[in-house]
């Protein structure tokens, strides 16, 4: 998105890329661009416009595949209810777009919503696109500009004076400015430029079935998700929290059931977050069959067959009132990591930002 951005202001851009094709969090995650449950104030702006930025470049790119379709966070007890009633008197609730749907309107909205529900908050701003076939959708389309280039393979090893960086070719390169987005690499150069990086690694777990063989109208949370996201921070999470302990899978692996149909009609689902290092190098199963529990019950119906799962790694700030950490580490260098989960949703408009503060 940084790219985008400076290809869109004119610029030449040379993107260097350590992996053959993007492998990281860019790729593992949902696809959705969720604004609901945002922090008020400097988070929620991010988000609302890169909501807008999502819409227009889709627009431009139609292989994103982007996509409003809203997302409703289904709720099945009296205290989940109680948690989407006090959403609604936010100061900011119609920019977020929320809205108490009861049963009946909550399977209006997604017929495939068959199961045990009272209702759902309904939010019109958030979207989706496919992760998976973003980045190159974006990459062709600046390859067409003539001034941007894609460099696979290469890790930056060393910046060097002048605003320039040498990779493990041994090939240096020389621009105006350096802007170092470096995911959940944290380690090497990174260390050596910004030693006291107030970021962490967060693993989380996902997977994606089969075809459903119907249409999921709309993105999908169940009332864990409320735990997770800090618009719904007060009393009424407070009793949730005190009245309805997590099941005890969710509760070990913190956990909420997110899930969104892709463009071949199947269905990411997920996630869980580990936050102590060393992670696992495996993926284990309890969460899995979590998930798929309240996905079936969310749906009245048995899930398709399971055909991929997956683990992933993000970098997070520790500050978490943060929205990324962005800081100049040289003369013509900047570091831009620790979006966390925000990533999906905010990556346009923080590139935007960066854009802005640069002065490109």
């Amino acid at each position: 998105m940084h790219a985008w951005h400076a290809v869109g202001r004119g610029h030449e851009v040379v993107h260097i890329e350590r992996e053959p094709e993007a492998r990281g969090a860019s790729v593992r995650n949902f696809g959705l661009v969720w604004v609901g449950g945002r922090a008020g104030g400097e988070e929620l702006a991010t988000a609302l416009r890169a909501r807008e930025l999502w819409e227009e470049i889709g627009a431009r790119v139609p292989a994103l595949g982007f996509r409003g379709n809203g997302s409703l966070t289904v709720v099945r007890t009296e205290a989940e209810l109680a948690v989407a009633e006090q959403a609604l008197k936010l100061p900011d609730a119609e920019a977020r777009g929320l809205r108490l749907l009861d049963a009946e309107e909550t399977r209006a909205a997604n017929p495939a919503l068959r199961g045990r529900l009272l209702g759902a908050l309904w939010c019109g701003r958030d979207g989706a696109v496919e992760p998976r076939v973003a980045q190159p959708a974006l990459r062709a389309e600046l390859e067409r500009s003539g001034r941007y280039t894609f460099l696979p393979g290469r890790e930056v090893r060393e910046v060097t004076a002048g605003s320039g960086v040498r990779d493990d070719h041994g090939d240096l390169h020389t621009g105006d400015l350096v802007i170092l987005c470096t995911g959940a690499w944290l380690g090497g150069l990174v260390r050596e430029l910004a030693p006291d990086l107030p970021v962490r690694r967060v693993r989380l777990q996902m997977m994606q079935t089969d075809p459903l063989g119907e249409r999921l109208t709309t993105s999908v949370a169940d009332g864990d998700s409320f735990r997770y996201y800090p618009a719904y921070a007060g009393g009424a999470l407070d009793t949730l929290a005190a009245v309805q302990p997590q099941a005890p899978a969710a509760a070990e692996h913190k956990m909420q059931l997110l899930m969104v149909q892709r463009a071949d009609g199947g269905l990411t689902i997920g996630d869980t977050h580990e936050y102590e290092q060393p992670f696992g190098f495996d993926v284990v199963e309890e969460p899995y069959e979590h998930l798929a529990t309240v996905a079936e019950d969310l749906l009245g119906r048995p899930l398709p067959r399971i055909r991929h799962r997956w683990a992933g790694v993000y970098a997070q700030c520790t500050d978490t009132t943060r929205v990324v950490h962005r800081r100049p580490v040289g003369d013509g260098v900047w570091l831009v990591t620790g979006p966390g989960g925000r990533g999906m949703t905010c990556s346009p408009a923080i590139a935007e930002t960066t854009a802005d503060i640069l002065g490109l």
